[in-house]
C-alpha cells in the first residue's frame, strides 16, 4: 500500500486555523488533499488531525480521517517524524501494511501532481531514505550578513566579500511540500536531510513558505499569477 499522510492539528498560532482558512477559493488543506488524489501515486490519502473541524473539511475535499491524531502529537513541539510514524503504526494495527509513505504538509497549496509522481520514481529508481522537495536559495547565501549589537552590519563570510556572485556555490534548502519515504526510514525516524535522500528540485516560483500574514498574502499574489498563466 502507497500512503499519503497529511498532518494538520488544529492549534495554528500565527495564522489561526491556517490548515482550513480560504485560500484563492478553497480551504488551505484542500489544494493538498486534491493534488494527492491527482497524482495516482495512493491507495490512501489521509489527514492526521486531532481537530474535529479539520476532520470534517478534509473528508470533504476527499481525504479520510480514520483515526484522531494523540495529543502528545498535536502541541508545537511536535515533529513530522513521530507524526508520520505514528500514523504508519496505526495502520499496521489495523491489519494494513504502507510500503511507501509520503508526507504533504496541508499549507503547500503550490504542491503539483506531476512533482509527487517524480518524487516516487526518485525514491524508488535511486533506493533512497526520502525524496522530498526542494529550491534553490534566491541569493547567494555566502553573502549573508547578522546585525550587530550596535546595529550595525557584518558579513557571515566576509572572505566571500569579492567573490562573484556566479563563482559561489549554489545551495537549497527545503521546499515544505512533500517528503517520500520508506517504511523503515519514516518508523526508524531517519533523518531526512542525508546522503540516503534525494532532493526534487522545484522552481523558485512553486515555492512558498506561507508562516505569516504577509506570507499568505504574497503567496495569494503568486497562485493567482501562475494560475493566470
Amino acid at each position: 500500500m502507497r500512503l499519503a499522510v497529511i498532518p494538520a492539528r488544529g492549534g495554528s498560532k500565527r495564522i489561526p486555523r491556517k490548515n482550513i482558512k480560504s485560500f484563492c477559493g478553497k480551504p488551505m488543506i484542500a489544494w493538498s488533499i486534491e493534488a494527492a488524489l491527482a497524482s495516482g501515486c495512493f491507495d490512501r490519502v489521509v489527514v492526521s488531525t486531532d481537530d474535529p473541524e479539520i476532520a470534517e473539511v478534509a473528508k470533504s475535499a476527499g481525504a479520510e480521517t480514520p483515526f484522531v491524531r494523540p495529543a502528545d502529537l498535536s502541541d508545537d513541539h511536535a515533529g513530522t517524524l513521530p507524526v508520520i510514524a505514528h500514523a504508519i503504526r496505526w495502520f499496521q494495527d489495523a491489519g494494513e501494511e504502507p510500503k511507501e509513505v509520503c508526507c504533504i504538509y496541508a499549507t503547500a497549496p503550490f504542491v503539483q501532481p506531476q512533482d509527487l509522481v517524480a518524487g516516487l520514481e526518485t525514491l524508488l529508481t535511486a533506493g533512497a531514505d526520502y525524496a522530498f522537495s526542494a529550491t534553490a536559495y534566491p541569493f547567494p547565501i555566502q553573502r549573508a550578513f547578522r546585525l550587530t549589537g550596535t546595529g550595525g552590519a557584518e558579513m557571515a563570510n566576509p572572505e566571500q566579500f569579492s567573490t562573484r556572485s556566479q563563482d559561489l556555490e549554489e545551495f537549497f534548502h527545503d521546499a515544505g511540500q512533500f517528503y517520500w519515504g520508506t517504511l523503515q526510514a519514516w518508523l526508524e525516524e531517519r533523518p531526512v536531510f542525508s546522503p540516503m535522500s534525494r532532493p526534487i528540485i522545484l522552481p523558485r516560483d512553486r515555492v512558498e513558505d506561507i508562516d505569516t500574514p504577509e506570507d499568505w498574502r504574497r503567496a495569494e499574489w503568486l497562485f493567482q499569477a501562475l494560475r493566470a498563466q
